[in-house]
């Protein structure tokens, strides 16, 4: 389910349609190879949650009713292209064979190719935020900067037993929330939100990316093949501890004394039956729903942010949860 289906604010599914027609345009390139490479994942569909918390942060300015301008569309397909880009460099260092139901670039042509043509994409993204002004250039450098960070702290830790919630929060905040928070940063700056309702959007994004991070590694244990488009399971099996995991290792020495190298497949999935076996899963769900509480909260502490469109991201959070059930 895409995120615009759990919003319901009238000008979303117009507006996302905008969205879709620019990173189309977006990834165009007269070199027919490159182009075909860069609109790879574009046209592999996605939810588009980033682009649909720009476009929603941006309503925060009107009524919630009418369409947004052209500036927010550029700003929702620039964090969507940085998002894109991130996923072809994290299917490199994954060694992933699948995305979004359909091969990765690096398993259908290279890792070399996929490597050049997520930085293809990222510089597109940047392209069209300096478009919008250097504050919101800006910005989305420092994301990119943050992405990275998240990521190089990752891989600092794998196969690592003794890695800490802090250190995953961490991670986390950089690799998700980060983009999420600009995604719906970017959306207020464009359209002239005050300051108290800017900040106020920036803390949703942020405690929402925080959620929806925690949740997706809680489904990475619990979830089918088919539910997620790629290979479930594959962080425990590349030495990526996530928090449900370390919940488990903190109460579960078999577990533990069978993490810290790889398993092969037999094993990965004793591991992977252990660390659901109890109750580390729900205590992980219990922060993210902490999280998500925190995102309300902000949403309740911006005075001038429309009804409407408060509503809306209200249902986007409960729709990012109820993804455990």
């Amino acid at each position: 389910m895409r995120a615009a289906e759990a919003l319901e604010l009238a000008p979303l599914a117009d507006d996302l349609a905008r969205v879709e027609a620019r990173l189309q345009e977006s990834v165009r390139h007269p070199d027919r190879f490159l182009g075909e490479v860069a609109s790879h994942l574009v046209t592999a569909g996605g939810k588009r949650i980033r682009p649909t918390l720009t476009l929603c942060a941006a309503y925060a300015s009107s009524t919630g009713t009418r369409p947004t301008s052209d500036e927010a569309v550029t700003g929702a397909v620039a964090c969507e292209l940085v998002h894109l880009g991130s996923l072809y460099h994290d299917d490199v260092i994954d060694e992933a064979e699948t995305r979004r139901g359909v091969p990765s670039v690096n398993a259908r042509w290279s890792n070399i190719v996929a490597i050049l043509s997520g930085d293809y994409l990222l510089a597109r993204a940047s392209s069209l935020a300096a478009s919008l002004g250097a504050d919101v250039a800006a910005l989305l450098a420092d994301t990119i900067g943050e992405l990275c960070r998240g990521q190089v702290n990752e891989l600092q830790h794998l196969y690592d037993v003794a890695r800490s919630e802090e250190d995953y929060q961490s991670t986390i905040e950089g690799k998700t929330a980060s983009l999420f928070a600009t995604a719906c940063r970017i959306g207020g700056m464009v359209s002239g939100v005050d300051e108290p309702t800017l900040d106020a959007l920036t803390r949703y994004g942020h405690h929402l990316g925080m959620c929806f991070q925690i949740v997706d590694d809680c489904l990475d244990l619990t979830a089918t093949d088919e539910v997620l488009g790629k290979p479930s399971g594959q962080d425990l099996a590349e030495g990526i501890y996530t928090l449900p995991v370390i919940y488990a290792i903190d109460t579960c020495e078999p577990l533990r004394s069978m993490l810290g190298a790889p398993m092969d497949p037999a094993r990965l999935a004793e591991a992977r039956a252990l660390a659901t076996s109890d109750g580390a899963v729900p205590s992980a769900l219990d922060v993210a729903h902490d999280h998500a509480t925190k995102a309300r909260e902000a949403l309740a502490g911006a005075e001038h942010l429309d009804p409407q469109v408060t509503a809306g991201l209200d249902r986007l959070v409960e729709g990012l949860v109820s993804r455990d059930s």
